[in-house]
């Protein structure tokens, strides 16, 4: 019986290139990840304890005695070139990328902000034509 060093040679010297196994590194990786996201917290906003549920969601400020006196807020928009408060063109009151709103308006009305526009719809008696005003930036 002959012993085949031949081919033990090529074996061990040989040009083949290591085979290198990944799947106990997508294992450990996918074990990572499943850690990660099972202990992170993706809550977008803590909301502290004094805001009751019918404000919870809204996207509206918390109004409270610290929030200011201001009659209006100043509302920046990138590249702001329209302005509709309850369906008329209000768009001479950009200054700067942004408009002046009405703090009234901010609490008790409904802002929807787009890209480049603002629509305004004022709640029951408050005049459109003060619901927004020209900011001085």
């Amino acid at each position: 019986m002959a012993i085949d060093i031949k081919s033990y040679k090529k074996k061990v010297l040989g040009d083949e290139k290591p085979n290198i196994n990944l799947v106990p590194f997508i294992d450990i990786l996918f074990t990572i990840m499943i850690f990660l996201v099972v202990t992170s917290n993706f809550s977008a906003v803590d909301m502290p304890s004094d805001v009751t549920d019918a404000n919870a969601g809204t996207g509206k400020p918390n109004v409270t005695d610290v929030s200011g006196d201001a009659e209006y807020y100043i509302v920046p928009v990138a590249n702001l070139h329209k302005v509709t408060v309850n369906g008329v063109d209000k768009s001479d009151a950009i200054s700067g990328g942004a408009v002046g709103v009405q703090a009234k308006v901010m609490d008790e009305g409904q802002i929807s902000i787009k890209p480049g526009e603002i629509i305004i719809t004022t709640p029951n008696g408050i005049d459109p034509n003060k619901a927004v005003q020209r900011p001085n930036v």
